[in-house]
């Protein structure tokens, strides 16, 4: 090393590092196609959130129905955007809820969007992968508005560097959801669901003024990681940079067990 800086010198050229390779980008895949909510509006602004990183390259099917592991073996995170709104004939199969079940416990990521939560009643293990979900006397939320999501882990990689608070404009906040034995779901964020904004006639109970309730949280699903949150309604509301930081960067701690994208 040293003769090389010698020659160098004495012939008057600079010495360059070596470049390093560019990084090979993730493999996303989101499944929708079918959802309570408008997933043909959100889609495509996930995929271009993910895609805008530069660290991701996203895939979208509308149709997972039948899926085998074949289907999502290239892939490193999955991406959920589907709710088959209790119609069996959108139930994706045995075969397909197999293979996502045996792809995150081999240690591949999963996350889970919003009203995906709603989705796959009485799959057991569906719902041990998500933590908590929108069931039957279990799931509401008062008319959409602006509100303030506390991160209450600021060690996680997802939510490291982070600001302590940051403002969600115009969102549902979702609130009592069914929940997992505690211990098997970690909260990253929670906020502050105001009682006095439900109607009247609220059909679940709805003790005390209001309730810190989870937006951000993960599970670890034996090898896998699972990323879940309850943000972002609509393209409207997945514009905050709260949003976009954490469902970046709680992708890819789903597909690689780390974070090296920046906090906003």
């Amino acid at each position: 090393m040293k003769s090389r800086i010698i020659c160098a010198l004495l012939l008057g050229t600079a010495l360059v590092a070596p470049a390093q390779a560019p990084r090979a980008r993730l493999q996303a895949l989101i499944v929708t196609g079918q959802n309570g909510h408008d997933w043909r509006a959100t889609t495509p602004v996930l995929r271009r959130l993910l895609e805008d990183t530069g660290r991701f390259e996203v895939r979208v099917t509308e149709e997972f129905r039948g899926a085998g592991p074949e289907t999502i073996a290239p892939y490193d995170v999955v991406i959920l955007n589907y709710y088959e709104k209790k119609m069996p004939e959108l139930r994706w199969g045995e075969r397909a809820d197999t293979a996502l079940v045996n792809y995150v416990r081999g240690g591949k990521g999963l996350v889970v969007y919003h009203f995906s939560l709603a989705a796959f009643e009485g799959w057991n293990e569906f719902e041990k992968m998500c933590g908590a979900n929108w069931r039957p006397n279990n799931g509401h939320h008062s008319a959409r508005h602006d509100f303030t999501v506390a991160i209450q882990d600021k060690e996680h990689p997802i939510t490291r560097g982070m600001p302590a608070t940051f403002p969600q404009a115009n969102d549902e906040l979702y609130a009592n959801l069914k929940w997992q034995p505690e211990g098997s779901y970690h909260v990253l964020a929670t906020a502050w669901d105001d009682h006095s904004r439900y109607k009247p006639d609220e059909k679940q109970p709805l003790p005390g003024r209001g309730l810190d309730q989870p937006m951000l949280w993960t599970v670890n699903y034996s090898r896998g990681r699972v990323f879940v949150t309850a943000l972002g309604h609509d393209p409207d509301a997945m514009k905050s940079a709260g949003f976009i930081a954490t469902l970046t960067r709680g992708t890819e701690w789903a597909a690689t067990g780390g974070v090296t994208l920046p906090p906003p």
